[in-house]
């Protein structure tokens, strides 16, 4: 990109296939299911599977596949204005309660997005609208 020149600005259908082409994201099973530039907000569901689990047969989720869900909803909620995704400089993340269930929604908001660094607050709920945990992380939207 030249200088002076504006990122693609990416799509749902956009970010999905990146999700999809990716050997990690696509074991996930990561949907992104909502975004809205305006608001500098993005959206993406977490379906669990049995290798995410904490203990065999509980539906409990492991932190870490949290942490990496965490992670990647909030790099495209910056990715998603800059073109693509971008490298995580620190991420943040508060487990509240245990996250039971087939799956977890998260939603990202850009609460800064610099030249070179943008801040990214990141909310994960279980399947009954409660808040399981928050995450907070920073990116570096201006990668050549």
């Amino acid at each position: 990109m030249s200088a002076g020149e504006q990122p693609a600005v990416l799509d749902l259908p956009a970010i999905q296939a990146i999700f999809d082409r990716s050997p990690f994201i696509s074991f996930l099973g990561l949907k992104a299911t909502a975004l809205d530039h305006a608001k500098s907000t993005f959206s993406a569901r977490m379906p669990l599977r049995p290798e995410l689990e904490r203990r065999a047969g509980t539906k409990q989720f492991h932190g870490g596949p949290i942490a990496s869900f965490i992670d990647t909803v909030g790099d495209f909620a910056i990715g998603m204005l800059a073109g693509g995704g971008v490298p995580t400089i620190n991420l943040r993340i508060d487990y509240l309660r245990p996250s039971v269930g087939d799956y977890l929604d998260a939603t990202a908001v850009v609460r800064r997005a610099g030249k070179s660094t943008a801040v990214i607050d990141i909310d994960v709920f279980g399947p009954d609208g409660k808040l399981v945990a928050v995450g907070r992380g920073t990116y570096s939207p201006s990668v050549s």
